[in-house]
């Protein structure tokens, strides 16, 4: 299971690249092996503020929809347009050109319940 040790994660599966005050985010490795083949991806809150925990899309298999959680409370910037026609890249790359959407972080953004790595590994087994 890859687990690149730069990046943040939350129990949610998500994972959170943050540099200067924009954070990049993006499924897991491990969330998309869960889920199977990814077919859609609906990001509808593009320009939009919203706190920590909140939905900010889906992402739908084959098999199963699942809602994406925002890591920290922030206005979305950027989806991934990629994605509107290779949903597939949360598969193939979910670090790289599969990530969803940037972020730019709220100044009063609570970042203590992400996760480094180590303790995401602890979680996932």
């Amino acid at each position: 299971m890859n687990t690149p040790s730069e990046l943040k994660y939350t129990k949610d599966h998500e994972w959170v690249k943050i540099e200067g005050n924009v954070a990049t985010i993006g499924i897991t490795d491990f969330a998309q092996g869960e889920l199977g083949d990814i077919v859609y991806v609906d990001v509808d809150t593009v320009d939009e503020d919203i706190n920590g925990g909140d939905v900010f899309g889906s992402v739908e298999a084959v098999k199963t929809v699942s809602d994406l959680f925002l890591p920290i409370s922030g206005k979305v910037i950027e989806f991934n347009a990629g994605l509107e026609d290779q949903p597939e890249l949360l598969n193939s790359d979910p670090y790289g050109d599969g990530w969803i959407i940037k972020l730019e972080i709220a100044e009063d953004a609570d970042h203590s319940e992400l996760l480094t790595a180590e303790e995401y590994q602890a979680i996932i087994g």
